[in-house]
């Protein structure tokens, strides 16, 4: 059975930053502007990310475009919208954050059966070898597939 998701924004970057371990998936507080123009897709992750305030857990920097047919209505592009996840995974998050080296990055937004939904991931940042080592591999499998391509 294929489930009804339709993915808007990745996060790219967060791959080759970071190591994601944990992930999660958690519903935003958004306004009626904001999902209109997530559906269009124009958002943005790449500077995005998450904190904790008083027990819940915030995405900051997300860009959303202005909806622009909601004159007086519309929403800040770059507010704080809350996460919403159910408490022990929030506690599990939190406990995760405080640990040396360890923050949470936004990694893709979609929409499930109509409702915005982002995925979050626990993660450790690499290291400027990691990285290295990370495109050195992708260019070698790219490699060996051209060649097995052109072998047949």
């Amino acid at each position: 059975m294929a489930e009804n998701v339709k993915v808007i924004a990745r996060n790219r970057k967060a791959s080759h930053e970071y190591h994601l371990l944990d992930r999660y998936e958690a519903g935003l507080e958004l306004m009626g502007s904001e999902i209109k123009s997530i559906r269009a897709g124009r958002i943005s992750l790449q500077e995005a990310f998450v904190t904790e305030q008083q027990g819940e857990l915030w995405v900051l920097n997300m860009h959303i475009t202005e909806f622009k047919e909601a004159a007086r209505e519309g929403h800040a592009p770059r507010r704080p919208r809350k996460l919403l996840l159910h408490r022990k995974e929030i506690n599990t998050i939190i406990a995760d954050m405080t640990r040396k080296g360890y923050t949470v990055v936004p990694t893709q937004l979609h929409l499930r059966h109509g409702l915005a939904k982002l995925e979050i991931a626990v993660a450790r940042g690499k290291k400027q070898y990691d990285k290295r080592e990370a495109l050195r591999e992708r260019d070698d499998k790219r490699r060996t597939e051209r060649a097995l391509r052109e072998y047949r």
